[in-house]
């Protein structure tokens, strides 16, 4: 049985429940979405019990403020958008108790764009093709399909107890910097581009841009000539596809990214670095640069061994 756990009181810039997504529906035109950075999404369910997939909420830089209505046991991870209970610094990547009564709002970004607060048991939210995942354009998820807005009432799972005073040890815990690398496997469509366009890609700072959102990060910075057009036929889109359109100005597909696209592709970001990537503000540096197959491959099992191993402590049921 359902009982509220939050009522807003003001909606933040974008605050939507997230989950890992909605997979296996790209062939039918569905986006996937799903949380922007899927590392904090995890830690901060099993923080509080949950398995890793449970719906939680992401928070876009300016936080919204929330009205605790029901007890619950909650975790903030991700990026540090200055989060507060009662007018107290709030712990981060820790799980805690609130109270009916209490008052959850956030402040000033100190680092990282998104932060993700679960709470014990999960939302009780309705599965749209299989995922609790808002995704915006389409209308579908999450609550109604749209952002959270004033007046909005969140209802938990209902009696579920759940683990407070359980932290992710310090080592690690992720830092968000202005500056950052992110590592890309080149291809797929490198001989669209010449020998100079390829080393310019890889040799040069780039900068997010206020453009950019959860469908895709436009980057500015040194164009990218094309040998040949910049258009190919239309095909399946992953998750940090780097388009570069006919501008020569790269395009990184994120969660909301449609399902097929007719721009060429010059490298794809690896899925350990999507995470740090989704919390890059406006105005933050990146630079590229390219790993093998093989050794992304590696990056993405280490990383997943890590995941499932916190997994299991945390939810041995799983």
């Amino acid at each position: 049985m359902s009982n509220p756990i939050f009522k807003v009181v003001k909606s933040g810039l974008l605050t939507t429940i997230q989950d890992n997504g909605r997979s296996g529906y790209q062939q039918y035109g569905i986006v996937v979405a799903g949380a922007m950075d899927p590392f904090s999404m995890n830690i901060a369910n099993f923080l509080v019990g949950n398995p890793g997939n449970e719906a939680v909420l992401e928070v876009t830089v300016m936080g919204p403020t929330i009205d605790v209505v029901g007890d619950a046991v909650i975790a903030i991870s991700g990026g540090d958008l200055s989060p507060k209970v009662n007018g107290e610094k709030a712990p981060m990547w820790k799980s805690f108790e609130v109270k009916e009564g209490d008052r959850l709002e956030f402040g000033q970004p100190v680092e990282g764009a998104r932060s993700y607060v679960s709470v014990a048991g999960g939302f009780d939210i309705p599965l749209v093709m299989g995922s609790k995942s808002t995704y915006l354009r389409a209308g579908i998820g999450g609550l109604d399909g749209r952002a959270l807005e004033k007046g909005d009432v969140l209802n938990g799972t209902g009696g579920v107890n759940g683990i407070s005073g359980r932290a992710l040890h310090p080592e690690e815990v992720p830092t968000y910097k202005k500056e950052m690398d992110i590592r890309v496997v080149m291809g797929p469509h490198l001989n669209a581009f010449s020998d100079a366009a390829v080393q310019t890609f890889l040799s040069s700072t780039y900068e997010v841009t206020p453009k950019s959102d959860r469908m895709g990060f436009r980057v500015k910075g040194p164009k990218i000539e094309h040998e040949t057009s910049a258009d190919i036929i239309s095909e399946a889109i992953p998750l940090g596809g780097i388009q570069v359109p006919a501008n020569g100005e790269p395009i990184i597909l994120m969660a909301d990214r449609q399902t097929t696209g007719g721009y060429t592709r010059i490298g794809t970001v690896i899925s350990r670095d999507i995470p740090y990537l989704a919390q890059a503000m406006p105005g933050c540096k990146i630079r590229f640069c390219e790993v093998n197959v093989e050794e992304a491959q590696e990056i993405y099992e280490d990383n997943d061994r890590f995941i499932r191993t916190l997994g299991k402590v945390s939810n041995p049921r799983q």
